[in-house]
């Protein structure tokens, strides 16, 4: 059953940035993955909640979601993003 990577990106340094997004995508793929949404215009349609930069990955699983959040090949772009941003990400299994 495939699965969602939502992650809030609350970018501290744009210019750094820059090689994050540079870096993640093969990391992506190279685990199953997919974009689905990045970085888009977001409209709050209720509630309180006021992502930043707005990202949704698809996965075939969750176990394979976490395989790239904990692999050698998201290592790296990994580290800038703790870096030069701020993030909250949660993984949620489909229907």
């Amino acid at each position: 059953m495939a699965a969602y990577v939502i992650v809030d990106v609350d970018v501290t340094e744009p210019v750094e940035y820059e090689a994050y997004m540079k870096l993640a995508p093969s990391a992506v793929a190279h685990y199953g993955g997919k974009y689905l949404a990045r970085g888009g215009e977001v409209e709050v349609l209720e509630g309180s909640w006021h992502p930043h930069r707005l990202v949704i990955l698809e996965f075939p699983h969750a176990g394979r979601a976490k395989e790239w959040l904990n692999s050698p090949e998201y290592g790296p772009a990994k580290a800038i993003r703790h870096r030069v941003a701020v993030t909250d990400m949660v993984v949620v299994a489909g229907v």
